[in-house]
């Protein structure tokens, strides 16, 4: 079976880098270090779709992404997220929070407008994100 990403996603994100069962995509939003990890399974909508053999691999590179960004970021809380309202496809956000970001302490959806990288600034995140996985 083919992956296909969703449209949305591709078109809001830079890819990171696929992990063993999930792509990681860095949300193009500077005001906020923001991964989504996306299981590369066609006709994921929520969690209960990942088959029960995925499921230990997912959950733990969504820890193990959440950690890596808290460790790279200093960040007071992460968010880990799945709501699947605008784009129907399986992906869970893990999103560093900082009592000092503009959105603290609601949810960032919706809140302000969102900032694009700079795309050398995108290009250091994402290779500090690839080393801090492999660390």
């Amino acid at each position: 079976m083919t992956f296909h990403l969703h449209e949305r996603l591709m078109a809001d994100t830079y890819t990171v880098k696929d992990l063993p069962l999930c792509r990681l995509l860095l949300m193009d939003d500077r005001r906020f270090p923001w991964t989504i990890l996306v299981p590369r399974r066609d006709g994921l909508r929520d969690f209960h779709d990942v088959a029960k053999a995925d499921k230990p691999e997912f959950l733990g590179e969504i820890d193990h992404v959440s950690a890596v960004l808290k460790a790279m970021t200093g960040a007071q809380k992460i968010n880990v997220a799945a709501l699947g309202n605008m784009v129907p496809q399986l992906h869970v956000h893990v999103i560093a929070r900082f009592e000092t970001d503009a959105c603290w302490p609601r949810p960032v959806w919706g809140e302000g407008t969102p900032e694009p990288y700079e795309p050398v600034e995108a290009g250091k995140l994402i290779e500090s994100l690839r080393k801090g996985l492999h660390g």
